[in-house]
């Protein structure tokens, strides 16, 4: 409890254009360092709205990304307490491990690309180029990572392959959650928006080699950071 109290006292000034990122990382790092201990039961939003100096809907805001990586769990009329320093139970997404997304999206992914950059229309291609555009403006962790799951989906629609189309759809939702994820731990934004336009390139060019190797690029970078997250998680320090 006096680490909390000590954590809770010092204020944070948020000066970030995206608040609720902030917050979120400046309690993670708390929940990490163990100055929030497992168990513990968080300050009130007034309090960390007063801790930060911003609304207590920014702060809900980033509430909510906590408890959706496994960090946090609200219990209605008792509060949000601390339950995991580790978010590696997130590391799939509802009834796909992390082990099932790293083997099974090379398999789909990578040709679908290639296809992609075979058959796909101007007007896919179009969207696919303004989805990208959007993704480098787009500072809010939420909506960022509605448009990449939208850009996997978008590759596999353009590749005219009913197959590759449905099973990306189907795990659309677990690569959500695993991309935020990536997203709030390892903050590969930048490097994935470069990613993406590489493998837009590629499809736009029609030149089905690059889209492949583009792809399994990214793939392999979004691999990384998973297994980086999970290794980090099993050389933590025991208590």
């Amino acid at each position: 409890m006096r680490d909390m109290d000590s954590w809770l006292s010092e204020k944070q000034e948020i000066h970030r254009r995206n608040a609720a990122e902030a917050v979120f990382e400046d309690v993670r790092t708390a929940i990490v360092d163990r100055k929030l201990a497992l168990g513990t039961r968080l300050p009130s939003e007034v309090q960390l709205a007063g801790r930060y100096g911003i609304s207590r809907a920014i702060v809900r805001e980033a509430l909510r990304s906590l408890q959706t990586l496994g960090f946090t769990q609200t219990k209605t009329g008792r509060g949000t307490f601390v339950v995991s320093e580790s978010p590696a139970r997130q590391l799939g997404g509802g009834a796909y491990s992390a082990r099932d997304l790293i083997e099974a999206r090379p398999c789909i992914e990578i040709p679908a690309a290639g296809w992609a950059a075979l058959r796909r229309s101007k007007e896919q291609l179009a969207s696919l180029s303004s989805l990208c555009d959007r993704m480098d403006d787009e500072e809010d962790v939420r909506t960022w990572v509605r448009m990449d799951a939208a850009f996997h989906g978008e590759i596999a629609e353009a590749s005219g392959n009913a197959i590759f189309r449905k099973v990306v759809a189907d795990v659309r939702g677990a690569l959500s959650t695993q991309s935020e994820l990536v997203e709030h731990v390892r903050g590969r934004r930048k490097a994935s928006n470069a990613e993406h336009r590489r493998i837009l390139e590629a499809v736009a060019a029609g030149t089905e080699e690059d889209a492949r190797v583009a792809m399994a690029e990214h793939l392999l970078e979004v691999k990384r950071s998973i297994i980086g997250i999970a290794d980090e998680r099993r050389t933590a320090p025991k208590v």
